[in-house]
């Protein structure tokens, strides 16, 4: 049996970065993919809680399989390409009233691995309930311009949707 630690014993130094990737999906349109989560925690009943595909990477998998499988569990969406893979891997730390709850008490944030990706298929590809054992993650979806994105999220994970968002942005100007 493994215990969590008491949160009030936490300090952001204590507990390691979570490893996991993120998607940052586009349409034909050049409009970006967007979740809205269903409420876990305290301080998630904001209007911050939209936000793009992520999930976390299993042992010995290759980030960008990784991507995909991710995608798939949360979105149903396969009719994807990979257009872009970010350079550097971005992280953020939760904040103190969140660690030892969120991210199943373990972490202390998240080391993410970003990839821009296209959407090939239609609309009704998409498919957010619950599937293959798993709780859905999102109640319901929508497309969102590019530069909204980052005002959607959670404000400690602002600075990575930031700089996410002005990596690819380039990719909203090529719609297909």
């Amino acid at each position: 049996m493994t215990l969590l630690p008491n949160p009030s014993d936490l300090t952001q130094g204590a507990l390691p970065f979570r490893t996991c990737v993120g998607m940052m999906l586009f349409n034909r349109q050049g409009l970006v993919w967007v979740g809205r989560r269903r409420p876990k925690w305290a301080g998630d009943h904001t209007a911050h809680i939209w936000q793009m595909p992520q999930g976390g990477v299993e042992k010995f998998e290759p980030p960008r399989i990784a991507a995909l499988r991710e995608l798939r569990e949360e979105t149903g969406v396969t009719s994807v390409e990979i257009i872009a893979e970010h350079p550097e891997w971005l992280t953020y730390e939760l904040p103190e009233n969140l660690l030892g709850i969120a991210l199943k008490g373990r972490y202390r944030g998240q080391r993410q691995k970003w990839f821009a990706m296209r959407f090939l298929g239609d609309d009704s590809e998409i498919n957010i309930a619950s599937k293959e054992g798993l709780k859905a993650e999102f109640e319901t979806w929508r497309w969102a311009p590019i530069e909204a994105v980052p005002k959607l999220i959670v404000p400690f994970k602002r600075d990575v949707y930031e700089r996410v968002t002005r990596d690819f942005s380039h990719f909203a100007d090529q719609s297909v």
